[in-house]
């Protein structure tokens, strides 16, 4: 099960399938997230940022103390701003030199 792509959320008293290349952004919200697909679709998930980002794969990443979005799907990123889709996300100072690496070797 190490390479698994997805993984099951508990969300509206169901368990619910999510592939991680679909997840666009992950929200904090106090002890719950807020899962924000690439198809618009948002689930409310009862768990901490800290503890999610221990058992996600390593194309995601925080960027921001509220903020954990898979690297993959960044359209573009200028100043201390993400853009991923709609949603416009600033980029912490602590955080803004491990993205700069993380995206530096994803480049040609």
């Amino acid at each position: 099960m190490e390479n698994r792509n997805f993984a099951f959320i508990k969300t509206d008293k169901k368990l619910v399938k999510v592939f991680y290349h679909e997840i666009n952004i992950i929200r904090g919200l106090g002890n719950y997230v807020e899962i924000l697909t690439t198809d618009n679709k948002r689930y409310i998930y009862y768990r901490t940022l800290k503890d999610l980002i221990e058992n996600l794969p390593e194309e995601f990443m925080r960027v921001h103390h509220s903020y954990i979005v898979n690297l993959t799907t960044i359209d573009s990123f200028e100043d201390n701003h993400l853009v991923c889709g709609d949603l416009k996300i600033t980029v912490a100072k602590s955080y803004k030199e491990c993205l700069t690496t993380a995206l530096g070797k994803m480049m040609l």
